[in-house]
């Protein structure tokens, strides 16, 4: 399975470029900038109309107006908000869990974990300071899925594998006005 993972475009998405063929894309949250419905509601039109079968996103801490969402009416059947809740597609069990809920949600036995913060000291540093929740950091540890895509950091965007676990910070925007990476494909 071809994953492709993309995070923080802040309202910018229809400027994202180089989407490459996946089988899954994956938002790791701040769809918006404000958190207001009508940026939600572009980006939902925007990422619906993706071509790709499955697609997947949570919520970041600008995506406000989806904080206390426990669903999205009206979203077609391959689109998943995973809002602390599990999708298994091809075999492969998928978390979300929402921004700033309890780290304790996450079930053990999943393959891929969807999250916008980062784990405490990996790929978490914007600004000079550590983003990170440090809680988060020891249940994925716990847990130990295959991946952990995450954002948040937008000046830590990359990838580092630690104890057989693939961590990926995906955030597209190096600042608040323009994209400045591209999204990162993964096979699972």
């Amino acid at each position: 399975m071809k994953i492709l993972h993309l995070s923080d475009t802040h309202g910018l998405h229809h400027r994202t470029k180089d989407m490459p063929e996946a089988d899954v894309i994956i938002h790791s949250g701040d769809i918006s900038h404000n958190g207001t419905e009508e940026e939600v509601l572009d980006f939902l039109n925007w990422f619906i109309d993706l071509p790709f079968a499955h697609k997947i996103f949570v919520t970041g801490n600008h995506d406000l107006c989806l904080w206390d969402a426990e669903d999205i009416e009206d979203l077609p059947e391959n689109v998943h908000f995973l809002q602390d809740r599990a999708v298994e597609i091809e075999g492969v069990k998928f978390f979300g869990l929402a921004y700033n809920h309890r780290e304790t949600l996450i079930p053990d036995g999943i393959d891929v974990l969807v999250t916008h913060e980062p784990p405490v000291m990996l790929l978490d540093e914007s600004a000079g300071t550590h983003w990170g929740n440090a809680l988060l950091r020891n249940r994925v540890f716990e847990v130990k899925p295959r991946y952990h895509l995450f954002g948040h950091a937008h000046e830590s965007n990359g990838t580092e594998k630690h104890d057989g676990i693939v961590f990926s910070n995906a955030s597209l925007l190096n600042d608040y006005n323009q994209l400045t990476y591209k999204p990162r494909k993964f096979i699972v």
